[in-house]
């Protein structure tokens, strides 16, 4: 009898044990941020940039370091996925409102149409603050290739190029960047659940060191 009940004891200890082992192993699983993905080729970075924003003042690379930003490419005049586009962002925006960690990038892919009254206009429809959410115009090549290059995101000027009423062709993706200018995620700006990830993904960001 001494030794079953001995045997009971010990597996009542292993068993005691895994149980704290497990929950421990819960616990510390969960704290820790979730690995996002670096895009582009090894030591790609979005790079420096110098633009002008809603207000007239200059928004640069340096503005941004250290800071999470979210980039897209829009026009004012856009009516197809444009007024979605923002109306989305302006979601994503609202979740970190306030967030000096986290700033807003539009870039307009249209910079001879869309002057910076233009876009102070334009900003207004979503009640965004310039200090967090800059709506973007500057020399139309810098853009495009900030847009390709750097945020790994399409913008083209098609206006040469195909027959069609519209001029401009923009990628529908916002362009995740962390505070070291890595490009972390794509999300489709036209999708619910790529913007709810986006948010969460934010967030998971802003526990990194």
């Amino acid at each position: 009898m001494t030794g079953k009940k001995t045997g009971i004891i010990l597996l009542v200890f292993f068993i005691l044990l895994a149980a704290v082992f497990m929950a421990y192993y819960y616990k510390t699983t969960r704290e820790q941020p979730k690995s996002l993905p670096i895009y582009g080729n090894p030591g790609h970075k979005v790079g420096s940039f110098s633009f002008i924003d809603q207000n007239g003042d200059s928004v640069t690379d340096k503005t941004v370091a250290g800071k999470i930003r979210v980039a897209e490419y829009f026009y004012t005049t856009c009516k197809s996925i444009c007024p979605k586009l923002n109306e989305n962002l302006s979601r994503v925006y609202a979740a970190y409102k306030g967030n000096d960690e986290v700033v807003f990038l539009s870039h307009t892919v249209d910079p001879e149409h869309d002057s910076v009254n233009a876009l102070k206009e334009y900003s207004r429809r979503f009640d965004a603050d310039a200090k967090q959410w800059h709506f973007l115009t500057g020399k139309k090549q810098d853009l495009y290739d900030m847009s390709r290059l750097g945020y790994l995101i399409g913008a083209e000027d098609t206006v040469d190029k195909v027959p069609i009423t519209q001029d401009f062709i923009h990628d529908q993706h916002y362009s995740l960047v962390d505070r070291d200018g890595n490009v972390r995620g794509l999300y489709d700006g036209l999708s619910k659940d790529e913007v709810d990830k986006l948010i969460k993904d934010i967030g998971e960001l802003l526990k990194e060191k």
